[in-house]
């Protein structure tokens, strides 16, 4: 459970499934129902159930505690490289 550890809101921290059971649990009703918690408890009971990787439960929690943070993606530009075309090329001709 050790690699489950996320830091919450408030400095808290969640280091076992349980805890982030309790977190879950004491939300306002409103934030409990948002959609991305939602999907955090839903991984949270399949890791707990089914004993499968806490991976996929920490994820959701970690997605849910971000849902209102806004990750915009900076497009990566290369830097273009000024040409000057020679009047030949700008006509059409080739010449050898």
């Amino acid at each position: 459970m050790a690699d489950f550890a996320v830091a919450a809101i408030g400095g808290r921290r969640i280091v076992t499934l349980r805890d982030a059971a309790s977190f879950i649990t004491k939300l306002p009703k409103r934030e409990h129902d948002a959609p991305e918690w939602q999907a955090a408890i839903e991984a949270l009971m399949l890791v707990a159930d089914l004993g499968g990787p806490t991976m996929f439960a920490r994820i959701g929690v970690l997605r849910a505690l971000n849902r209102h943070h806004e990750q915009r993606a900076k497009p990566r530009r290369k830097r273009v490289r000024a040409y000057r075309m020679s009047d030949e090329k700008r006509s059409g001709l080739v010449t050898l």
